[in-house]
């Protein structure tokens, strides 16, 4: 199976971040592992213009709680994308079936509902170190690609809104 480094993307493809504001919001769960993808994310939005006040920060304990935490954080602040970060390991039980489908389908709702980009940028990966891997290791950083596509979706409704 070949992955392709996640940090890789055309720097000149990505419009100026400069006047816009993100939130990011992180599992605490897999700390190792989502700490690197928001310290990934962050980076990025900075690289391409965003400040660090335009770039809001919130903590929730697990992936499952990245869909309400990123739904407060759009009814309480004025986002332009909400990137969020997690990481689900496939244990012995179902438990990450149900996590997995319930966040992409709580992101998914988020994305409809609401007229602004929430990023998905939760690693569901069957080892530690293959999520080691995609947060700043051999595979490059989701956090990266996350920031990108933020970035990326939020130009884009401000060209359509325009």
């Amino acid at each position: 199976m070949s992955t392709s480094n996640l940090s890789d993307y055309d720097p000149d493809s990505v419009p100026d971040a400069g006047k816009m504001r993100f939130g990011i919001v992180v599992s605490d769960w897999n700390r190792e592992v989502t700490w690197s993808l928001m310290d990934g994310a962050a980076a990025t939005l900075k690289k391409h213009g965003a400040s660090d006040k335009n770039i809001i920060i919130k903590h929730v304990p697990g992936s499952f709680e990245l869909t309400l935490g990123a739904q407060f954080l759009a009814e309480y602040d004025d986002m332009d994308a909400i990137i969020c970060l997690g990481c689900v390991i496939q244990g012995e039980t179902p438990h990450f079936t149900y996590i997995c489908q319930g966040v992409t389908q709580g992101i998914t709702q988020l994305n409809m509902e609401y007229n602004i980009p929430f990023i998905f940028g939760v690693l569901t990966t069957r080892t530690q170190q293959q999520a080691i891997d995609r947060s700043g290791g051999i595979h490059g950083n989701k956090g990266d690609e996350a920031a990108v596509t933020a970035i990326k979706m939020a130009a884009l409704l401000r060209d359509i809104e325009k």
